[in-house]
């Protein structure tokens, strides 16, 4: 039973700020990679920021650097992103992910984020 639950997601006028959160279970939460990823309408899904197991390691896409910001709280079993200085183009789903290897990959369903122009 496996869970990566999304949560957070909402309207945000730009310049805004939001943070999402992904509640997980089902799995040793602290032994994986987790990320954030985004897919906008007709767009393909991009990495928006992930962070190694024991948080001390984090990435960014290029077109959120310095406006998000990944975290996580392995007591919890939480991965999260805050969200600052929103743009419309960051109107997207936005999926939680965990990677414990290769060939061990969970998916969140989602959670929406707009930003009207």
């Amino acid at each position: 039973q496996v869970q990566l639950v999304e949560s957070g997601g909402g309207l945000v006028q730009p310049g805004g700020s939001l943070r999402l959160s992904c509640a997980a279970s089902g799995f040793t939460f602290s032994s994986y990679v987790m990320s954030w990823y985004r897919q906008a309408p007709g767009k393909e899904r991009e990495l928006v920021a992930g962070i190694t197991s024991g948080g001390g390691t984090t990435t960014y896409g290029a077109s959120v650097k310095g406006r998000f910001t990944i975290s996580r709280d392995n007591a919890k079993n939480t991965v999260y992103l805050q969200m600052n200085s929103l743009k419309p183009e960051d109107t997207a789903v936005y999926y939680c992910k965990a990677v414990g290897s290769i060939s061990v990959v969970y998916w969140g369903q989602g959670t929406q984020v707009t930003v009207p122009s």
